[in-house]
């Protein structure tokens, strides 16, 4: 359980701060056939036994109403309201046959089918995978180094448990003095919002 809401909180970082999920081109490839999806046969079954119940609900509604009708003589006749009244649990019978059936059907589908299987099969098409895994590598990367250097500040950051790698993002996009020397690139960081950010920042630097 643990392990599951560790990935889950790890790809709901990933959404919001590397936009992991962004697309990097449009370009298509033919859909896996073996891939399970949801069978729209099914979906439509489930539909038409929602709309025979709701039927079926009215009708029950309505006879009720004509018998309360009658026993409080807002029923013109005893002619009238038996007309009525078996019409209406024919209606009834009628409805429960049909959602009886509808409901069997129903349960001759599967949730689930091959792709293979569905009536789009032709046409099932998916984003191109090969590129998407070259941009989301770097990404990884640099979650990867951002988890590192979070480990490296949090002897000198006492809210690193809470506010970490909010720290190490403030310092990686704050402003730099870039200055080329005979055997390094020096990067000075300006000062963060609060002295004691600045320093723990300088003592992962060191």
């Amino acid at each position: 359980m643990f392990e599951r809401w560790r990935q889950e909180n790890f790809f709901k970082y990933m959404r919001e701060e590397f936009l992991i999920d962004t697309l990097t081109d449009y370009e298509v490839e033919p859909d896996d056939p073996q891939r399970v999806v949801s069978n729209p046969a099914r979906k439509a079954a489930d539909r038409d036994v929602r709309t025979a119940r709701v039927h079926l609900t009215h009708l029950r509604e309505a006879y009720g109403t004509s018998a309360l009708d009658y026993l409080e003589g807002r029923t013109s006749t005893m002619r009238a309201f038996t007309r009525e009244e078996q019409q209406t649990y024919r209606a009834i019978q009628d409805a429960v046959d049909r959602l009886a059936t509808l409901v069997a059907r129903r349960k001759s589908l599967s949730p689930r089918i091959p792709l293979s299987d569905a009536p789009t099969a032709a046409e099932a098409v998916k984003l191109s995978t090969e590129r998407k895994h070259l941009t989301n590598v770097p990404k990884m990367v640099a979650f990867q180094a951002e988890g590192a250097l979070v480990e490296l500040v949090e002897p000198h950051y006492a809210r690193n448990d809470d506010e970490g790698r909010t720290l190490i993002q403030t310092a990686l996009r704050s402003a730099a003095a870039i200055e080329p020397t005979a055997d390094e690139l020096r990067v000075t960081l300006a000062p963060l919002s609060s002295p004691h950010r600045s320093e723990a920042i300088r003592a992962v630097c060191a």
